[in-house]
């Protein structure tokens, strides 16, 4: 048997190897381990065993060639090495080594090819700790022929008779060093499930989005009417079958398939929604099991069911119902996160808009109003805009976002830790940055282990005033100071800019109570530092730009 021929037939065991492998990763429960970003135990065993088999059948697949094997095995090592780590290239490297020997005890290949198929194992891990994502597939081409010359190497040092070690050699040593490309496609293929796990999230954020856009309106108001076509416009977007939002009691709207069978009055919740609810956490049932109640008047096979939350806990649910049986994927567990978290925000501000109307105080509602539409649209539309191009940093915008919006929805009049309010800034300030990229830059000059308590929504309004008012109007660039100093005994406090400088007549108005009504935020700082401290804020006029500080 001539090289070319080996060749062919090790192309043909080497495409074998990544069939099988393509149909592994399609199996869900694999796929799903494949697309984790940290990998526990039991998921590196799981592996092992995976890339295992890989091995073993990939020398039960060899070709015989003067009483040694030219097979895959190698290449099913390397490449679970240099993907998932030391365990995995070491673990399957010894079972399939050690199988190796086992099945051609005495055979002229047998030890030098057990070592060498640890030693591949071996290598392959030191290869996982040293390289970047980027050029794995390269370096576990590299580290295939590395493992292969020196199981040649040691063919032709241990093996007996040594001519017939020579002969098997240089039959086999080009074809299966040229066979290793097959480990960069089997890391291409692992790398294409991760892809792909990035753009199903990505798709997933943008539709979650969507929906809270689409749906902001109907939140200003929540009453029956509202609540059935937040789930109208909800059921459209995502396609399934019927959507329904309860509070801990009650269905409050239901639309869909069997929509009639839920008029006045209102349906109780079932105790699977109630569980839900006590654990707050996400449940994918089925229909007829767990809600016997709803199975009975519509034919639903799937619900998921997911808690709404606000600052006093779980106070209801949306439930997405299929008419087909689905498990939860890692797809629609992603879009059931992202609405929980959007819609969530969306009823809180309902929440406080209502409270504004009843309490009718003017304090809170000049507070409250830092809540602007505008600034969450064009949020919203800031992190829509990274979500193709950049999916981590649209992730970590709506951290950001869900962070400012549940801090301005907390506003009380006690005081409260100034680290708390220091995340809070740095989270309006990450969405600003992002709007307007290097024309914006933010400075901290802030000192270790404060320990000071403020009124809530005081360092915030001065930043976004200096962003606002100072630089946007200076032509959108600039630099924002943030500073938090311990001196003697007090903690100043800080937000300085070098932007348009603040007119004089405002300083007068604010410092006279007059509240210009474009500084609302700005005077009712002033007024509860005053009220609390006896001294409200200091501003002053640099050139260029604004400086506003206080003590506590």
């Amino acid at each position: 048997m001539n090289k070319g021929t080996i060749f062919l037939q090790l192309l043909e065991k080497s495409s074998l190897t990544i069939v099988l492998f393509i149909i592994i990763t399609k199996i869900q429960g694999f796929k799903y381990i494949f697309q984790k970003e940290n990998y526990k135990l039991k998921d590196l065993l799981a592996i092992s065993l995976i890339f295992t088999v890989l091995a073993i059948l990939g020398t039960y697949n060899g070709i015989y060639v003067q009483g040694s094997l030219a097979n895959t095995r190698i290449i099913a090592i390397v490449s679970g090495g240099v993907l998932f780590g030391p365990l995995v290239g070491i673990t399957s490297g010894i079972i399939s080594g050690f199988h190796r020997y086992v099945i051609d005890i005495g055979g002229i290949t047998a030890f030098p090819c057990f070592i060498s198929s640890i030693f591949a194992g071996i290598l392959s891990g030191f290869f996982y700790r040293k390289i970047s994502n980027r050029y794995k597939w390269v370096y576990g081409i590299v580290c295939g022929v590395i493992s292969e010359s020196f199981s040649m190497f040691l063919i032709y040092l241990l093996s007996r008779p040594h001519n017939i070690a020579i002969v098997i050699i240089r039959k086999i040593y080009i074809p299966m060093i040229v066979g290793q490309i097959s480990i960069g496609l089997l890391i291409s293929i692992v790398d294409a499930i991760k892809k792909e796990k990035e753009e199903v999230a990505a798709m997933q954020s943008k539709l979650a989005l969507d929906i809270a856009n689409k749906t902001l309106p109907y939140f200003r108001s929540i009453n029956e009417e509202s609540l059935k076509k937040i789930c109208k416009i909800i059921k459209d977007e995502i396609n399934s079958d019927a959507v329904s939002i309860t509070d801990r009691d009650e269905v409050l709207a239901y639309v869909g398939v069997g929509e009639e069978a839920f008029k006045f009055p209102h349906t109780e919740i079932s105790n699977i929604t109630r569980c839900s609810i006590r654990e707050n956490s996400i449940l994918n049932i089925q229909v007829k099991k767990e809600e016997s109640s709803i199975s009975e008047k519509v034919d639903l096979k799937t619900a998921m069911i997911i808690p709404l939350t606000d600052s006093q806990g779980v106070v209801g649910t949306l439930k997405i119902y299929y008419t087909k049986k689905y498990d939860m994927s890692h797809s629609k567990k992603s879009l059931a996160i992202g609405l929980s978290q959007i819609i969530s925000t969306l009823m809180e501000i309902s929440k406080i808009e209502k409270i504004e109307k009843e309490k009718k105080k003017s304090e809170i509602k000049a507070l409250q109003r830092q809540i602007n539409p505008h600034f969450l649209f064009n949020a919203l539309n800031t992190i829509t805009s990274f979500i193709r191009i950049n999916p981590d940093k649209a992730r970590n915008l709506i951290i950001n976002l869900s962070t400012y919006m549940r801090y301005n929805l907390e506003v009380n009049d006690n005081l409260i830790d100034i680290n708390k309010e220091l995340e809070q800034v740095k989270a309006y300030v990450e969405i600003e940055k992002a709007r307007f990229g290097d024309k914006l830059t933010v400075l901290y000059d802030i000192d270790e282990n404060i320990d000071a308590k403020i009124p809530s929504l005081t360092i915030q309004p001065l930043v976004e005033n200096a962003i606002i008012h100072g630089i946007r109007k200076n032509g959108g660039c600039g630099t924002v100071v943030i500073g938090v100093k311990k001196e003697d005994g007090y903690t100043r406090v800080w937000v300085e800019n070098d932007g348009i400088t603040i007119d004089l007549d405002i300083i007068k108005k604010v410092y006279s109570g007059e509240m210009p009504g474009n500084k609302i935020g700005l005077y009712n700082v002033h007024l509860r530092l005053k009220l609390i401290y006896g001294q409200g804020l200091n501003i002053y006029r640099l050139e260029p730009g604004t400086k506003m500080e206080f003590y506590i």
